[in-house]
């Protein structure tokens, strides 16, 4: 009995530190975005901007110390989203057949050919959070119809991030203020075999974590949008 009881105690201790782990990583993330939203509405330095790629790195790092189970399929996904996000941006800014006429600013970092390295970390953190945010409210659908979902997800953020992107020098598009409608068909071309991979390489994976950094993400927009 005395055994039983140590490794129910045991149990519930390992369970408290994760869930304090948990915790510490999201105060950590929102602290980063209130910082972000403050430097970037008062603002605290005309190239603060210029901290977006390291703010992304450090989000991703975060949010994928929480991902439940590593393994060849979590490794794949990440190189196959990183490689079809910037490969989708690069065709995109190259030809203008998929999102429209755009071009990319110096604020996002080093580029290759016109696109900046980093835009594919933000394809990752899109397409993960919106993943496991559908995972999270959707458990038992088909994976397909979460894809599906969990994709217009991204393309709804992408509504609320245009204005914000544009106005900061991220990008800016081509004889106009405002993306086409071209754009948002184009994320969702992209974004929804992403998500269908996403679904079936990584089964049904849950992390209070990206969830929280999906919220973390939506209201910085927003909150930089309003203001």
């Amino acid at each position: 009995m005395d055994n039983r009881n140590s490794l129910i105690n045991f149990s519930l201790a390992g369970r408290s530190h994760q869930v304090s782990r948990v915790n510490l990583a999201i105060l950590i993330l929102g602290v980063l975005y209130t910082v972000g939203i403050i430097g970037v509405l008062i603002p605290i330095h005309p190239e603060f901007v210029r901290l977006t790629p390291i703010n992304l790195f450090i989000s991703l790092a975060i949010v994928l110390l929480f991902h439940p189970k590593w393994n060849q399929q979590s490794v794949f996904f990440l190189m196959l989203c990183y490689s079809v996000g910037l490969g989708a941006e690069i065709y995109g800014v190259q030809t203008g057949r998929l999102f429209g006429d755009y071009t990319y600013g110096p604020v996002l970092g080093p580029q290759v050919l016109a696109t900046p390295l980093i835009i594919g970390i933000n394809w990752i953190i899109l397409a993960y959070c919106s993943g496991v945010a559908v995972n999270h409210l959707l458990e038992r659908q088909h994976p397909v119809l979460k894809a599906f979902l969990a994709s217009l997800l991204m393309v709804g953020i992408d509504v609320l991030i245009e204005p914000v992107a544009i106005r900061l020098g991220f990008w800016e598009w081509t004889g106009s203020s405002t993306p086409p409608l071209q754009n948002f068909l184009g994320w969702w071309l992209v974004a929804f075999p992403i998500l269908i991979s996403f679904m079936y390489l990584c089964g049904k994976t849950k992390n209070k974590v990206a969830i929280a950094l999906f919220c973390f993400q939506f209201l910085f927009f927003l909150t930089i949008y309003l203001f």
